[in-house]
């Protein structure tokens, strides 16, 4: 039998567990309807916050313990807003399992110790200054422990959870429970190729070896940036399971939200700017856009933190989708069904309505289509989210027609995630005008735009009418 700190890591037995917390609290639930028939309005109101209040602990508690693909899941229902909710129990349930982002349930010291002994070979006592042994952060894959290497650097160790592999490839191996992934992404899409790029992404993430090449790479083209900081990694300390990186103080997304609004702006321009950004500057983006990632430092910079599943673009792509972006903002609908064939997002083109395309463009993406100081909402990212995933859209015999290409599947998923984040801010900008600077070349709109471009151009980078990514 396994230890209570141990992952799951069997399919049949991840998939029971959480059949079975899903199961049992939906009975209790019933149970608490039928019971509160003969119950005063009053206690039959406080009877059932408790049911969801328990329910909502039980899933964290659950999907916590899991870990991989599962807990992920967790972590994405935390920010997106759901109609699949009571609207009334919907706050409770976000905040509930917001934990999973920044504060899931840690291993104890005694398991991941076991990784760094196999992992590095001198002890950890003569590797470090000092080292503490509670974590302090703990994610899907791994948990982040503060300490001090022997030259004063402050840094952080993510460790990866032993067992946490063979539990992540047992959730891929679900072939339900990766589609249902990929289809909460993006419904109508090319299932099985899909569920091979999520697949390919999600195992990614657990070569720290990988992610520390690619956060190098961000940290590099970054490295003196006005308001983004990637931290450096300590490539001597970073193996396949161990990353070892710069630590960062900030705060967290939650305290975020608790900030006056223009500075909520412009955290959520910061965000905007360097996920969709980060495609035209470096044809490079990071997927994985949760708000666990994201740090507000003292000086104003905001810090992004996990590099496990990016996804690099070729330049041909880029131009297909600015095409796109292009034949929207010219509203001509005819374009646009000739740049998405192209793109592969049509099967058959031909027999696609170009008006109602252009019309279902708009509703997933027309936040920075419009050219208007655009605030973010839980009513636009519902409204986004229905156009693409809930069979009672106007647009859900479109979408059946339509396939997302594997190779598109990252980047609508870190749209997606975005948009989120922006809605969770209530974030106002004139999202269509940041866009264009990427796009077209167009004149920064903004003051973070000009300190930005200020930026790349001193590294060789000039705005174009063309679009012409380099490395930077």
């Amino acid at each position: 039998m396994a230890e209570k700190d141990e992952i799951p890591t069997g399919r049949v037995r991840r998939t029971a567990k959480v059949t079975q917390v899903v199961g049992s609290q939906g009975a209790r639930y019933a149970g608490t309807r039928a019971a509160n028939v003969t119950r005063s309005r009053e206690r039959a109101s406080e009877r059932l916050d408790e049911r969801h209040l328990e329910a909502a602990e039980r899933m964290v508690d659950a999907l916590g313990t899991m870990k991989g693909a599962a807990m992920k899941v967790g972590q994405l229902a935390s920010f997106i807003d759901t109609d699949f909710l009571p609207p009334e129990y919907r706050e409770l349930y976000q905040e509930k399992l917001a934990t999973l982002r920044t504060s899931a349930p840690p291993m104890p010291w005694s398991k991941v110790k076991k990784v760094l002994d196999e992992d590095w070979e001198e002890p950890v006592e003569s590797l470090f200054e000092d080292f503490e042994h509670d974590a302090a952060a703990a994610a899907s894959i791994g948990q982040v422990h503060r300490a001090v290497l022997p030259d004063g650097r402050r840094v952080a160790v993510k460790i990866q959870y032993p067992g946490v592999a063979r539990a992540l490839r047992a959730d891929l191996q679900n072939a339900g429970m990766i589609l249902r992934m990929a289809k909460a992404i993006a419904p109508g899409l090319d299932a099985k190729a899909a569920a091979e790029e999520l697949k390919e992404r999600v195992l990614e993430e657990l070569d720290y070896e990988y992610e520390g090449q690619n956060q190098r790479t961000f940290a590099r083209a970054y490295r003196g940036h006005p308001f983004v900081l990637v931290p450096d990694v300590v490539s001597r300390l970073s193996t396949g399971r161990i990353l070892v990186s710069e630590w960062v103080d900030g705060m967290s997304f939650e305290e975020v939200r608790e900030l006056p609004q223009e500075e909520r702006d412009r955290f959520g321009e910061i965000v905007y700017r360097f996920c969709f950004g980060s495609i035209y500057h470096l044809q490079h983006f990071n997927a994985d856009a949760h708000p666990g990632n994201y740090l507000l430092m003292a000086d104003g910079r905001v810090a992004f933190l996990d590099f496990g599943m990016t996804k690099q673009l070729d330049k041909e792509q880029i131009e297909l989708e600015i095409a796109a972006v292009e034949a929207v903002l010219e509203n001509d609908p005819e374009r646009l069904r000739v740049a998405l064939g192209d793109l592969g997002f049509l099967r058959r083109p031909k027999r696609v309505d170009a008006e109602r395309l252009m019309a279902h463009v708009r509703e997933v993406g027309g936040w920075y289509m419009e050219d208007r100081e655009y605030t973010i909402d839980s009513e636009v990212v519902m409204r986004a989210i229905a156009a693409v995933s809930d069979p009672r859209s106007d647009f859900f015999d479109l979408m059946r027609r339509e396939n997302v290409p594997a190779n598109e599947l990252m980047g609508r998923r870190m749209e997606s995630g975005v948009l989120a984040v922006l809605g969770q801010l209530g974030a106002t900008r004139n999202w269509m005008r940041i866009g264009r600077e990427w796009w077209f070349g167009d004149q920064p709109a903004t003051e973070l735009g000009r300190e930005e471009w200020a930026y790349f151009e001193s590294r060789g980078q000039r705005r174009t009418r063309k679009f012409a990514a380099r490395d930077v």
